[in-house]
Order: structure tokens, then sequence, then C-alpha cells
């Protein structure tokens, strides 16, 4: 874990006594999940009996989520500044073949991660537009069922789950709508890709080869 961190990291530690010199920005934001590419769906041709090579055909993929995150933004330039990124969110799924067999997916990622941020107003004040690129610690977990995850009673023995970490890679565009002072709203596009970890089992139906999306957020600054 402490390994995955270091990249993401690593502008943070670089920047030094900047980091100290204005007061730091903190923001909290309701993320909109929106899949992209083979998180989006995918189809294939799936083989379980090698004597039996022609397979059957599936198709997977996740729909809108939900999420959230808590920033620290530490300017360090008129219009520089290093933002620490903590988030999780949450992505139900389903999965569907001939046989026919229907799965429902969940995918649950908590992510650290490090973004530099670019204002073209005030990096000082968390002023007006903004771009940002980072990397990000992903911890996911991928999870399928033939039964229903939002229900009590089900036996949760049922549920498969496998965990990946991977490295992701951020980068969008933000404003800040407000004055200088108090609250101010903000609005958030980024992407989100998956830079490691690629390698996909086969044999655990619901994982992503890259978990790609395109997250909305819509927060505060204070």
């Amino acid at each position: 874990m402490k390994r995955m961190m270091i990249p993401a990291l690593l502008a943070l530690v670089g920047a030094g006594p900047a980091l100290h010199a204005q007061q730091p920005r903190m923001g909290l934001a309701l993320n909109l999940v929106l899949p992209m590419g083979d998180f989006n769906g995918n189809k294939g041709v799936a083989i379980y009996d090698k004597n039996d090579p022609i397979g059957y055909k599936y198709s997977q993929g996740y729909d809108v989520g939900l999420g959230g995150q808590f920033t620290i933004s530490f300017p360090a330039d008129p219009k520089l500044a290093f933002r620490l990124n903590f988030g999780g969110q949450v992505t139900n799924g389903t999965y569907r073949d001939d046989l026919p067999n229907k799965l429902n997916l969940r995918h649950t990622m908590f992510s650290v991660g490090g973004d530099l941020q670019i204002f073209t107003q005030s990096a000082y004040r968390h002023r007006g537009t903004y771009f940002l690129a980072g990397l990000s610690a992903d911890f996911e977990r991928f999870e399928n069922t033939t039964g229903d995850f939002n229900d009590s009673l089900y036996d949760y023995n049922d549920i498969q789950t496998i965990r990946k970490s991977r490295m992701g890679g951020n980068f969008g565009i933000g404003h800040t709508f407000g004055f200088d002072a108090g609250t101010r709203f903000t609005v958030e596009a980024t992407y989100h890709t998956s830079l490691t970890g690629r390698n996909v089992d086969s044999e655990f139906l619901g994982v992503a080869k890259s978990t790609d999306f395109v997250r909305l957020s819509f927060g505060v600054v204070f």
C-alpha cells in the first residue's frame, strides 16, 4: 500500500516549505460516476470446457455510480496548487450469457491521490477555472452474486469477491463559483483510467481490464 501511494504523493513531498506558505483549502464533494470503455460494458466469448472450443457469448458492464471525496488543496504559487484527494465510490452492474446465466455485479473503490492544479485566476483563493492532473492509489473490490446485494435477508456466502490494488491516472477541469471569502461551490469533471494491474482474472466474472470512468463532482470549498 505504501509503495503505491509514493508516486501519487511525490509532488507533495517535493513541494517542501512552499505548501506551508498559504492557508490550505479543504473541500467536500458528491461524485457521479459514468463508466467508460471496458468498465461500461464489454462482450466476448468464454470457454469453460476445453473440449468445446465454440464456447458461449457473454456481456457485462456497470451502470452509473455514486461516490464522495474529501480534498485538501495547498497553494504553492498564485496559479499553482497541490491537492490531496481521498475518495470512495460504489457502482452496480450486470453479467449475462447464453447458458443463460445472470449475475448482479458490484464494484467498490477507495482512492488516495495527489493532483496538480493550475488556476486561471487564483490558487491562493481557490477561485475561477482550474485544470488538474495526478495519480491515485486505487483499492478496488469486484463482487458478483445471483442474489440481491441490497437484501438484508440474503445469504452473503453466495457472494464472490476479488480485490485489486492498482495505480490510476486522473486529468480534468473544474471551476469554483462564489466570492473570495466563505464557502464556495465547485463543479469538476475528471477522467480516470487504470495505469497498472490491467491483467484480468478470466475465471472471475465482472472484473474490468481498466476502471475507466468520467467523474462529475459537485461540492464546496472552504
